[in-house]
């Protein structure tokens, strides 16, 4: 990703660190990615978001947002596990506030990457530009492609990711019932939710 910089004739060295520290610093190593691998992971991502999300429309319409609690905490494990295998990667989703502790919780690069979400978002990134791709080299020798795609909340996610006050309380029930640690509440539409993420060999 590239950035104009300001002209440094002049500028002291402890200017130069200050400047440093104050510009963002985002994880984009897609310069060094296969496009055809960039655009099989992005395709990944969508997969799981695609699929759990007709899942879901299928409850909500079925049965309403009560049954769709429990349909999600089914489907999108069933969902990211089946995906793994058929693409030989780690498919999941992550959360700013964690939902199912099962499948939700960030490790370092992925708490990485919802903090550029967020500073991106802040900045007035459109939600849908929103990706982060690095490379690492791994203990054993072996590169790794790190993926993440941001989830931004939309008007349907608030009906079970909105403030507790106005979640009817008997869906607000049933998503303590199955999930007795839920933190994923308080969201509002255009805030980041979460990411997909997918780890991949190269």
């Amino acid at each position: 990703m590239s950035r104009p910089f300001p002209s440094l004739t002049g500028i002291t060295s402890a200017a130069l660190l200050a400047l440093a520290v104050a510009l963002p610093s985002y994880a984009d190593d897609t310069a060094t990615i296969d496009p055809t691998v960039a655009q099989a992971t992005r395709g990944i991502a969508a997969d799981l978001v695609n699929q759990l999300g007709q899942r879901l429309k299928a409850a909500l319409s079925a049965d309403g947002p009560v049954a769709a609690v429990s349909v999600c905490k089914e489907a999108a494990p069933s969902i990211a596990r089946g995906l793994s295998a058929q693409h030989g990667a780690q498919v999941t989703r992550v959360g700013t506030r964690v939902r199912n502790p099962n499948m939700g919780v960030p490790n370092g690069w992925q708490k990485e990457a919802l903090a550029e979400f967020e500073a991106r978002l802040e900045k007035g990134d459109k939600p849908g530009d929103l990706e982060y791709w690095k490379v690492v080299e791994r203990s054993d020798g072996q590169r790794e492609l790190r993926y993440a795609k941001a989830i931004v909340t939309q008007q349907l996610c608030v009906t079970c990711h909105g403030k507790p006050e106005d979640i009817p309380a008997p869906l607000m029930e049933k998503i303590r019932a199955e999930y007795p640690a839920d933190q994923a509440t308080g969201y509002s539409v255009g805030k980041l939710r979460g990411a997909v993420v997918v780890t991949r060999p190269m």
